[in-house]
Formats: C-alpha cells, structure tokens, sequence
C-alpha cells in the first residue's frame, strides 16, 4: 500500500566521479587515467577518486598515502572548488529548463521533482535520459539517475547502473524493490546501523518490514519510525528549491598530531571565527554545539552541548567548545578538529508529516 504522495514522480541526477571527472576534462592527459584529487600532502585526504582509481579500491575520505599504497601509479591533483561550483552552475541550469522544484544535495548531486514540468512530457524516464544526455552533449560529463515515486527510493536507485546509467522503479515495483534490498543498501543506514540491524535478524527490506513499529522505536528511537514507513514505499519528504542546512561547521586537519590541549585551544579559536563567519553570512544561529576530533589512529569521537539560546558569537561557541575539550581524558593524539552548530533557527518551521495510508490508483506513465 501506499500513500498520496506515490503520484508523485522524482529524480534522482548523481554525477559521476564528478571532482575527479572535471579534472580528466580539462586535461586530456589525465583521462583514462587513475586519478585522485587531493590527498597528495603527506596527511592529505582524498576528496574524490575517477573510476580507473576506484578499480584500484581508492575512494573518498581514504588517506593519500594508502591510496599511493592501492595505486602506485595514482595522480594526484589539487582540487580546484571555484571550476566544480562553476560546472554545478551549469548542470543546474540544464535542470532547471526542465523544472524549478531542483533540491541540490551538494555541487554534484540533486533531486527534481517532474511531476509538473516544463517540457510537459508525462515520462520521469524520458526525462532522465535526455538530461543525461544534455549533461553528457553540453559539458561533456556523465551522469546517472534514479527514478522513482519518492527520494528515498530515487537516491538508492541511481546508485544502480553507475557509471552513466539510469534505473527507473516504477510504482507497482516499488514495495518490491524495497523488499529485496539489502538493508546496507538503504539511504542513511552506516555500517554501525547494519551491523545493529544484523545482531536483530534484519538483513533486507523484507526483513525488516516483519518488524514491528514498537520493536523498531524500541531499538532505533526515532529512526525507527522512518525506517518502518521508508520499506513500505512510504517517504513525504518533498523535493525542496530552497534547501534548508541542518547544520554548519568548520574543520581543520593538522599537519603534525597535536597532543596538548593549549595547542588544541589555539586552533579551535580560529575553528570558531571561520564558523563565526559562516554562521553570520547566512544569518543563522544555532543552539547545539559539536566538536569533532579524529584521532591519530583515525578513530572518530563527537561531543556534543546543547545551550538554552541560540548562538552565533564566536566567543560563545568557544566558551562551550573549551567545556566539550575539557569533558573527558583525550584517547590518543589528535590529527583533526571541528566545531559544528546545529538546532538551528532554521528547523523552526513546519515539517513533513506522515498522513494516513491510503490506497490509490497508479495508472500514469512513469
């Protein structure tokens, strides 16, 4: 069974290797190649890996140097962000012949909703193809897609046929797909989350759809919820123009591990007025303060504060990142610190809520 938003038809547009696929753009040399970009510095990151890379088991967030170890023969390059942004400028303009209702999730991914579109063409697919298909003509990357009555169900599906391809779920698929899926594959569930989810017995949708919504709330609190009604086909979260931030933050990765916390305190005064300044150019505030701190080891810990007020003095957000530094015995010495705010003014709005079931009658093209 599902609901009246299933008449809704949404896509799914996820670029392809998209920092790694500019850079093979712009320089020939590098195409065909096994490329990374960032990552290069002795303690460097890499942000994006091309496919010929990832053949090699390179990917995001992997350290430089056990990339080099994977890949010998891997390039470094240094990202360029102002020519990505200035690419993602282009794609959504191809988007947006096609729709407004366009919900970026990042300079490299998007969902549109084409229910009511411009071209006044009644098929989702269609449409996915021939954006596709611009992308590819006008810029000269690839993309792919995922089609389907919900975002939830478009963002899983276009992680189908990558590189350059499209899957379509159609309404009447729907609770199907969902039934066969892998849980590890459901949007939002981490390794932590499955692993939990095995220790209950619960390794694909249909598995999990056996589970009550007491037992799910019971064992995930709120995401238990959502997860109940998303493997049911169920998810009214519309597709936003206007996307609203949960959170905003600052980072810094050190060039030697620090160890002392006076040193830990320096950085993080500069942490803070770089997130100060972000805070105050969207005027926006917030009252939960989080600090990140990875590890030697690369093991990752957050603490977390939530005032009575909201904040975005940088004195302030200090003040409550000292207490959260000071809160426990460091594990290790630190290589990484941020400072992040969220339960912001923004969240105060109305929210997505979940109607009632009801059965209804799909019989449009998708």
């Amino acid at each position: 069974m599902l609901n009246e938003f299933s008449l809704r038809k949404i896509i799914h547009v996820d670029m392809d290797a998209f920092y790694a696929s500019v850079e093979q753009l712009d320089n020939h040399d590098l195409r065909g190649k096994p490329v990374a970009v960032g990552g290069s510095e002795k303690r460097g990151v890499v942000s994006a890996a091309s496919y010929e890379a990832r053949k090699f088991g390179v990917k995001s967030a992997m350290s430089g140097y056990l990339a080099r170890q994977n890949c010998p023969n891997i390039i470094f390059v240094k990202p360029r962000f102002h020519r990505y942004k200035e690419v993602s400028l282009q794609i959504r303009k191809i988007f947006l012949d096609y729709t407004d209702m366009v919900e970026p999730l990042s300079l490299d991914e998007a969902y549109l909703d084409v229910t009511f579109n411009k071209k006044g063409n009644p098929s989702a697919t269609l449409i996915a193809r021939e954006i596709r298909q611009r992308i590819f003509n006008e810029i000269g990357l690839t993309a792919s897609a995922g089609i389907s009555i919900n975002k939830f169900v478009a963002k899983i599906a276009s992680d189908y046929n990558k590189p350059n391809g499209q899957k379509t779920v159609n309404p009447e698929e729907v609770v199907q797909f969902l039934e066969d899926l892998e849980i590890r594959k459901f949007y939002g569930v981490g390794k932590v989350t499955a692993d939990k989810m095995y220790k209950l017995g619960v390794f694909t949708g249909k598995d999990l759809k056996r589970k009550s919504l007491e037992f799910l709330e019971s064992h995930f609190g709120k995401s238990g919820k959502h997860y109940y009604y998303v493997v049911r086909g169920i998810h009214n979260s519309a597709v936003k123009a206007e996307r609203i931030p949960k959170s905003v933050g600052a980072e810094r990765t050190f060039s030697e591990n620090l160890s002392s916390e006076i040193f830990m305190l320096e950085r993080l005064d500069h942490i803070a007025r770089e997130l100060e300044g972000r805070l105050k150019k969207s005027e926006i505030a917030g009252k939960t303060i989080t600090l990140k701190i990875k590890y030697s080891d690369f093991t990752l810990q957050t603490r977390s504060k939530t005032l009575p007020y909201f904040v975005a003095d940088k004195n302030l957000i200090l003040e409550t990142a000292k207490e959260l530094l000071y809160q426990e015995k460091l594990e290790n010495s630190v290589r990484l610190l941020g400072l992040s705010l969220s339960n912001l003014n923004t969240d105060i709005r109305e929210r997505d809520k979940v109607k009632n079931v009801v059965t209804v009658q799909l019989s449009f093209e998708f």
